[in-house]
């Protein structure tokens, strides 16, 4: 029994052993798992929204390391590389024994290596962690090649080798390395453009193409020849990629876009991808744009542009200045979020509330002359006067005492409230912390990122929600700043105006456009600002000197206007027809207005100037009124007038009453707490206002 039990002892010892071993391997593997920290290390990249690069950001110590899988690859480089560098990757479990076994005969008999033995994944394992290249160093090679093919799958360890592998320079990676040698994406590459990608990472300081062409070159079609050899190309083939040239020189990466590029990755710091809605096409035209422009400006002069698809507010383009690397012109201060003057592209915002407040119609007759309010007296940009003419007619020529007179109604207060509500607060200088009447004038700070959002809010009926970036932005419905109806008199008005020089108008252009536009001008022409929008797009322009002094003789129309056409002639053909007026447009002659609608009136008119005057008694501007809850709304808020003419029309925050007309008093229901100006008009065109804080009381 001894002689049959014995060989069973022998198996079990060896089995335990084999157990033992295993275990002890899986528990090192555990606790030593292969190092892929530098794999995850990689360049952050801003991307356009087809997923193409726009530009792409170093990752440490100072490389560009661009990550890439299989898919992003031609398959005749994934062909070339296997049948080079490792024919039995996809058999082996990291280590090739086949390939082991003929480096150490020939090391046997020759005294020296003759090939080497390193399959693709430990060369993985090696660019992962990097080593002294002797013994021990490649038996930890093999080691580290058996626990990546136990934890990745082979197309794994392949995007490892694809973002790591060295290239020459401070290039790491075949996206990098195509993209800098080639100015293209690794998706399609010719046969001598893959062999000279094989070879490079043998020896990349040494084959670099812009150094040492020769050696280059000879490398390159070795990989050639053996792939004839081999079988992956033809010999015509061959022949025919020994022909094609050599790089001779970096190119350099992807740069576009690079203000936003800093602003998305300032602003989600630890990510690697920044998706955004830029069109890459449209963005390098604008670009290209921008430095065309250079010799209509001083030198140190720069601008900004913005382009918006104002439906769903996706940025399609944005040149926050028009060279990013020249220093005059502090190419890598972002223009599109400087504070500025906006100079007279407030303007339509204010005639829109004028519109609400049922102050004016585009067809109002309205002064244009001299006129004192308080102790400001403005004056018209070449201190002309039109004398009477139509709001629509003052708005299209930007004259600024009708605008003064309208805004005084309005309120500046008032102004300034509703705009924070939606979201674009006014900048206030030191010197001038309250919003006043030079607020329509300029005088007050907006960036062209908030100007562009409000006009893309005019483009979208009144509703006012941020511009959108990339997928990650949120996307809120946004919130009502002005009516439709507003909207689509200020539309209608815009689109007619004046044209600058140059630019041919929608009846004589081959692709007629129609735009709606406003031009601005700061005081002593510092900023020249240029809004539009279409059916589709809403576009800004500003045009400066970033240390804010002036340019005399640049404003907006002569200036910032001809740049904003080009960049309409650029955009995609207008979705036709324009939308149909809302229902409650009035589309009439002056002489079929309402009685008060006919004239706007800064004083009561002659005919009625022994009118008494209409003051609101209640509520009391500048209190707080608190209103008890009942059912969880809000009680019903009495207002109160004296004076005036009848009939008279009350307004909330813009929006009018349904009140009983021959009554002064009113009552209004809530619907919520907050701020809100309480507004009735005469028919004599007299205006009583105040602002009050409504509470919740006992």
């Amino acid at each position: 029994m001894i002689w049959r039990t014995r060989p069973c002892w022998r198996f079990g010892r060896w089995l335990a052993l084999l157990v033992l071993t295993t275990g002890l391997l899986l528990a090192l593997d555990a606790a030593w798992p292969p190092p892929v920290d530098r794999a995850r290390q990689i360049s952050a990249l801003a991307l356009d929204r087809q997923g193409r690069i726009l530009r792409a950001f170093t990752a440490p110590p100072g490389v560009w390391r661009l990550p890439a899988q299989t898919g992003d690859v031609d398959p005749l480089y994934l062909q070339m590389l296997r049948a080079y560098e490792d024919q039995r990757f996809d058999a082996h479990p990291g280590v090739d024994p086949l390939a082991t076994v003929r480096a150490l005969g020939q090391w046997v008999r020759q005294g020296r290596v003759v090939s080497g033995a390193s399959t693709l994944t430990m060369q993985v394992a090696r660019l992962l962690e990097p080593h002294q290249r002797d013994l021990i160093g490649k038996l930890g090679e093999m080691l580290r090649a058996l626990q990546l093919e136990r934890r990745y799958a082979k197309d794994e360890i392949l995007g490892f080798y694809l973002t790591l592998a060295p290239f020459g320079g401070n290039l790491e990676g075949v996206r990098a390395a195509s993209l800098a040698w080639f100015g293209k994406e690794p998706t399609r590459l010719t046969a001598a453009e893959a062999a000279l990608l094989v070879i490079l990472p043998q020896a990349p300081s040494r084959l670099r193409p812009d150094r040492f062409p020769d050696r280059a070159r000879a490398a390159r079609d070795k990989v050639l020849t053996r792939m004839g050899q081999l079988g992956v190309l033809t010999g015509q083939q061959v022949e025919e990629a020994r022909q094609e040239s050599l790089p001779t020189r970096l190119r350099p990466l992807p740069f576009l876009a690079p203000h936003l590029a800093d602003r998305m990755r300032t602003a989600r710091p630890a990510a690697t991808l920044h998706p955004t809605f830029v069109d890459r096409s449209l963005q390098q035209t604008l670009e290209t744009l921008a430095r065309q422009q250079h010799s209509t400006l001083e030198s140190d002069s720069s601008l900004a542009i913005l382009v918006v698809a104002h439906r769903d507010r996706r940025v399609l383009a944005y040149i926050g200045a028009s060279d990013f690397h020249d220093p005059r012109r502090a190419g890598q201060v972002d223009l599109i979020q400087a504070v500025r003057s906006p100079g007279s592209t407030l303007k339509p915002l204010v005639y829109g509330l004028g519109f609400d407040d049922l102050l004016i119609h585009p067809e109002t007759l309205i002064e244009d002359a001299p006129t004192r309010f308080g102790d400001y007296s403005p004056t018209n940009f070449r201190n002309t006067y039109a004398g009477q003419l139509t709001v629509r007619e003052a708005l299209q020529q930007s004259l600024n005492i009708p605008a003064v007179a309208l805004l005084d109604q309005v309120g500046p207060a008032r102004v300034a409230a509703r705009l924070r509500e939606v979201g674009l607060p006014l900048h206030w200088s030191a010197a001038h912390p309250q919003p006043g009447l030079p607020l329509v004038l300029g005088g007050v700070g907006m960036t062209l990122e908030e100007l562009v959002t409000l006009y893309a809010g005019f483009a979208n009926g009144g509703v006012v929600a941020p511009l959108r970036f990339g997928p990650t932005d949120p996307d809120p419905p946004g919130q009502r700043l002005l009516s439709a109806t507003a909207c689509w008199y200020l539309g209608d008005i815009l689109r007619h105006g004046p044209l600058p020089q140059n630019v041919i108008g929608p009846a004589s252009a081959a692709r007629p456009r129609v735009i709606a536009h406003k031009t601005g001008t700061s005081y002593g022409f510092r900023d020249a600002w240029a809004l539009g929008f279409d059916a589709d797009y809403t576009v800004g322009v500003w045009v400066g000197r970033p240390d804010g002094s002036p340019s005399p003789g640049h404003y907006g129309r002569n200036t910032a206007a001809p740049l904003l056409f080009r960049v309409f002639d650029l955009l995609p053909e207008p979705t036709p027809p324009l939308a149909a007026p809302p229902a409650d447009v009035l589309q009439v002659r002056r002489d079929q207005l309402p009685e008060r609608l006919r004239y706007f009136r800064t004083r009561p008119a002659v005919e009625t100037v022994n009118a008494p005057p209409l003051t609101l008694t209640f509520p009391v501007a500048g209190s707080t009124v608190e209103l008890p809850e009942r059912d969880g709304a809000l009680a019903e808020l009495p207002l109160s007038a004296k004076g005036g003419v009848k009939p008279l029309r009350w307004l909330v925050n813009g929006r009018p009453l349904a009140t009983h007309p021959w009554r002064r008093e009113a009552f209004w229901p809530p619907d919520g707490v907050g701020l809100a100006r309480i507004t009735v008009l005469d028919q004599a065109g007299q205006a009583a206002s105040a602002e009050v804080w409504i509470s919740r009381g006992p």
